[in-house]
């Protein structure tokens, strides 16, 4: 039978990386207590692992056989509203019932919420398959980050509620964005008002481009201090579609990802509880689920990206010309060569990333719980400093590549890959929107440039770099990766000196990609230490960045202050 996660070496490869066995192990708080409680908890690291594999293995032949057969009705149905609320389209509810028949609905809660207790790692890996099947029901998926933010936040009360729900089947939805409030979310207006004789709090206005919106349970960013202008009034709410105070006024008609109903939705006196603190909405909560957001995006991505590669390959080798298959002719050749080396980059810049965000939650919830050694602490700021910088990283790179990616995909069908009887042209479509939501790539650079002049990706690079030192290998490409370092600190050094904050943002785009270029390099260089398959889409990527960095370096070299007048 077919299975997305057996016929992917690259997952098995990255769930095999050396920090999963620390993150594990702090998942399961070292003890392994679980197994006295639950008889499906894990009673040491490879009993853990083993679970894992099992539940990548059922996804996987989930993906292979109910979900990717079902992508091309799910993108030409669509789906609809019925009585004021949203309908699924039949092929919807039968993925969405597969993947919850699977037991893997709740990977990461934890088993007192009848979860199944993983990480990171996996329930990003499951995306990615999930994506590579079908780019528009992967929303679905990614949205249980709402159960993440309920479970981080929200009272012993709230928790117990809802978090349950999830392994049962509820779907959940976050509902921020208004017509006024795209990415500038201190502008949103909804009202929150407390009601003294329920206890709840009343939501009332609209939201817009609202994802899966109408979904069981909702997490809701709404103004609850009246007077204020700013995030410091918007707080965030749970609310529960039994509630039956909003409707479903309008399923938005979109370019791609039509398996994923976004809608407008009107909610009249609806009531809410109250997540956390209030006047915390934006400036924690909802800053923590965009960056949980965002990684699923980057899985998203990398899905979708493999979906068209594959495509491209097969057609590559079916399709002939001049008397034989276009696939032995360079210039096709070299078009798939550099989207498999992207692709390879792309994955494991996201399982890096992941693998940080896992360390960091885990390190922040044992000192929350009171129990982190001091011998910890530091990790705790390196892994929470490290996720903050690659989230933005991966999300930036993930989405532009994966858009490039589709596009050559469509370029080596020619004129069939225009037309709708092949799937790249959806994938087309879906891939577009990831450059767009949960913060467009010009806000990725305004987060990642952060990164950049703090110096913490270059102490990354150095990291990396003693990995290379270490094992003697891959020395030509190492000298000319510590060359790409140099002009990367030079240039730095040449953009920051002149202290105009207004120049640094039009050279941050140019200062991040040289970054990424460098890191994605060094990845794909010391994964090919553990992984020999890494070693030839290792150095094809390596030229592409080496040639990119020196153009970028170039221009660098030759800008100048005044070169903002001449775009203003």
């Amino acid at each position: 039978m077919a299975n997305f996660y057996n016929d992917n070496e690259d997952l098995k490869f990255h769930l095999g990386h050396p920090l999963m066995k620390r993150i594990i192990d702090l998942r399961e708080d070292n003890e392994y207590s679980d197994a006295a409680k639950y008889d499906y908890a894990p009673k040491n690291f490879e009993d853990a692992m083993d679970s894992v594999e099992k539940v990548m293995e059922i996804c996987g032949e989930v993906c292979a056989d109910v979900i990717a057969p079902n992508a091309e009705a799910n993108d030409l149905e669509g789906h609809s509203i019925e009585n004021d609320h949203l309908k699924y389209n039949p092929y919807t509810t039968a993925d969405f019932q597969a993947l919850l028949k699977a037991g893997a609905w709740g990977i990461t809660m934890p088993r007192k919420y009848d979860g199944l207790n993983m990480p990171n790692v996996p329930y990003i890996m499951v995306g990615e398959m999930v994506s590579r099947a079908d780019g528009g029901f992967a929303n679905f998926w990614g949205l249980q980050d709402c159960a993440e933010t309920i479970l981080e936040f929200a009272s012993e009360e709230i928790k117990a509620e809802y978090l349950p729900k999830l392994a049962k089947g509820a779907t959940l939805s976050m509902v921020l964005t208004e017509p006024d409030a795209g990415s500038d979310l201190q502008a949103v207006q909804l009202k929150a008002k407390y009601d003294e004789e329920s206890g709840m709090w009343l939501l009332n206005g609209v939201k817009r481009f609202i994802t899966n919106g109408d979904a069981d349970i909702q997490l809701v960013l709404a103004r609850s201090v009246e007077g204020t202008t700013d995030g410091r009034g918007l707080s965030l709410f749970v609310y529960d579609k039994d509630k039956h105070c909003e409707i479903v006024r309008r399923v938005e008609n979109k370019f791609g990802i039509h398996g994923s109903p976004t809608c407008e939705m009107v909610f009249k006196d609806a009531p809410a509880k109250l997540i956390g603190d209030e006047r915390l909405g934006l400036i924690k909560y909802v800053m923590s689920l965009m960056y949980g957001a965002r990684l699923g995006v980057g899985g998203q991505s990398v899905g979708i990206s493999e979906a068209a590669y594959r495509e491209a390959l097969k057609y590559a080798h079916e399709r002939e010309q001049f008397k034989k298959p276009i696939i032995e002719f360079p210039a096709v050749y070299q078009l798939l060569g550099n989207m498999n080396a992207k692709i390879k980059g792309m994955r494991s810049l996201l399982y890096e990333t992941a693998r940080f965000v896992d360390m960091s939650k885990l390190l922040q919830e044992k000192k929350k719980l009171g129990t982190l050694p001091a011998e910890l602490r530091n990790d705790l700021k390196y892994f929470s400093k490290m996720a903050d910088a690659y989230t933005p990283l991966l999300k930036l790179f993930s989405s532009e590549w994966c858009n490039s990616i589709c596009y050559d995909a469509l370029q080596i069908h020619g004129g069939s890959g225009y037309m709708k009887d092949f799937p790249i042209e959806r994938m087309v479509r879906d891939a577009r929107i990831t450059t767009i939501y949960e913060g467009t790539s010009q806000l990725q650079v305004v987060a990642a440039i952060k990164g950049v002049t703090t110096g913490v990706f270059a102490e990354r690079m150095a990291e990396y770099d003693k990995m290379l030192e270490e094992s003697g290998k891959f020395a030509a490409q190492k000298a000319k990766l510590l060359e790409l370092t140099e002009d990367y600190k030079a240039a730095i050094e040449k953009v920051t000196a002149l202290k105009n904050q207004d120049y640094l943002d039009f050279q941050a785009r140019n200062l991040v990609e040289m970054a990424g270029n460098i890191i994605v390099s060094y990845l794909l260089f010391t994964d090919a230490l553990r992984g020999e398959q890494f070693e030839k889409p290792a150095n094809t990527f390596f030229k592409l960045a080496y040639a990119d960095n020196k153009q970028r370096k170039t221009y660098i070299d030759n800008g100048e202050e005044s070169d903002l007048d001449n775009y203003r």
